[in-house]
């Protein structure tokens, strides 16, 4: 069968002790877990000893893990198995490393796809990479600051209005995505300081046209709402519509850095068949509040999916 195997890494800072006694012990894992977040009503039972768990939901399937082995301050590795959507295992591992009172934190998976999804081995392998990624990034803010500043509100179905845009369309890679939409946005908001009559009561945007998980290529449109588009637009922005139809929303709240745990959400909903896209309308995300006027903690940050 089609192998996968991940490994990605972290700098925590904070002691080995506390990041191994917050791996060892399942009672953490529901408060950074980059599937369990997608799922808040899923259900986990935690063995007292904290070293057994099982989970059932609709987005993360059933399963279950077990501490097999552990190195004090060192190594842990466990058991993982997947009884839903399709039975599988896998064996899971934690490496430590401390230097100067900050430890490394290593994330590794082996396991394997049934023969029958051979052709999804790239895809699946930059899929559960992104999944590792973003709870590192979780647990690095759990041992640090005692909690995830990730809070998902689902808001469910309603009628998006529709509007015009001035925007800048920009292909990047995935790991520039942040500073680079960030650019977009300020080159056009110094530009509608000029405008300023022209801007609707809507918030900015960015369109993902395509994301390239396996290339780690992404192609977006960054935009500002507008009643009426200027006639001077420099060369480089663009103008366009997201047009009135009904929409699933997901709120995020927290740092834009793990923004990442909605889109995963919104996915996993399409491809559960919770919610039923209307093709030809990219999704996108709004930016609720003022990035410069809020802690990051606080930023609220909406995901569109346009529906039937």
């Amino acid at each position: 069968m089609p192998a996968l195997n991940i490994k990605k890494s972290i700098e925590i800072d904070a002691p080995i002790a506390k990041v191994y006694e917050t791996l060892n012990d399942f009672h953490h894992w529901s408060a950074w877990s980059p599937w369990l977040i997608m799922d808040p009503k899923g259900e986990v039972d935690v063995q007292e000893d904290g070293k057994y768990y099982k989970w059932s939901g609709d987005l993360t399937g059933e399963g279950e893990m077990t501490v097999l082995n552990e190195v004090p301050n060192e190594a842990i590795d466990y058991d993982l198995t997947f009884l839903k959507p399709w039975k599988s295992k896998a064996k899971v591992r934690f490496e430590l490393s401390e230097q100067n009172g900050q430890t490394t934190a290593t994330w590794l998976m082996d396991s394997s796809l049934p023969f029958f999804l051979f052709f999804m081995k790239k895809r699946m392998t930059a899929l559960l990479g992104m999944d590792y990624e973003r709870g590192l990034h979780m647990l690095k803010e759990y041992v640090e600051e005692g909690k995830v500043y990730s809070h998902l509100d689902f808001k469910g179905e309603s009628e998006f209005p529709g509007y015009q845009y001035i925007g800048i369309r920009t292909t990047c890679h995935t790991d520039d995505l942040g500073p680079t939409m960030q650019t977009d946005l300020e080159k056009l908001d110094e530009y509608m300081k000029g405008y300023e009559e022209l801007k609707i009561d809507q918030p900015p945007f960015s369109i993902y046209h395509k994301y390239d998980m396996v290339k780690n290529k992404a192609e977006y449109t960054s935009g500002i709402p507008v009643r009426e588009v200027p006639t001077d637009l420099p060369d480089h922005f663009i103008t366009g519509a997201i047009p009135a139809t009904k929409i699933f929303t997901l709120q995020h709240t927290g740092n834009y850095q793990h923004l990442g745990n909605a889109w995963s959400t919104m996915y996993s909903m399409q491809q559960n068949k919770k919610i039923k896209v209307r093709k030809g309308i990219h999704p996108f995300e709004t930016y609720d509040n003022d990035p410069a006027e809020t802690a990051a903690e606080d930023l609220v940050t909406s995901i569109h999916f346009a529906i039937r």
